[in-house]
């Protein structure tokens, strides 16, 4: 690989680290070719890419992105994906794959922010609900009070009202 080829691939990842929401690492060995074009077209659909990538370049990428936190998990035969979305969907789709495959995609880490993810942690990502469900049930929560407080002050008043309302039919009726 020429000079001009390797300073342009790591312009490529080091814009990929810093525009990505979640980054994960995957040991990709043992994968036929066939199977890591349908994972990538599985991460495209969901907004992902998935790269392999030299380690070398990765760590100049990601310590110009200012991710040196990943730069020591960077050993071995790795592929990225690079999530631009909903931190969700990229580890869910890999996950996905992962039980529904008999090939040997293993997932070594990831990176959040400025947070190092440990497979284990990646792999809970993947059965989080997607964003929109969890402010729902947020929002929910917070209504719960409220609603219960509005019950319990209007009742006494519904009581009154009923009442008053019998009262005056007991008295039309006289």
């Amino acid at each position: 690989m020429t000079r001009e080829k390797k300073a342009q691939t790591i312009d490529i990842l080091q814009e990929a680290f810093s525009k990505c929401s979640i980054s994960i690492l995957t040991d990709y060995r043992g994968i036929p070719t066939s199977e890591l074009t349908i994972l990538r077209r599985k991460l495209q659909q969901s907004g992902s890419e998935y790269k392999v990538v030299k380690n070398t370049l990765a760590r100049f990428a990601a310590t110009r992105a200012g991710q040196d936190g990943l730069v020591t998990s960077l050993e071995g035969p790795i592929a990225i994906a690079f999530g631009y979305g909903e931190i969700t969907t990229a580890a869910r789709v890999l996950a996905d794959y992962i039980k529904g495959s008999t090939t040997g995609l293993s997932i070594k880490g990831g990176f959040l922010g400025d947070r190092l993810l440990t497979p284990a942690e990646v792999l809970s990502l993947a059965t989080l609900p997607s964003r929109g469900i969890l402010l729902a049930r947020v929002l929910g929560q917070m209504k719960s009070p409220i609603s219960a407080l509005v019950t319990c002050l209007s009742s006494p008043l519904s009581g009154f009202i009923r009442v008053l309302q019998a009262r005056t039919k007991q008295l039309e009726g006289k």
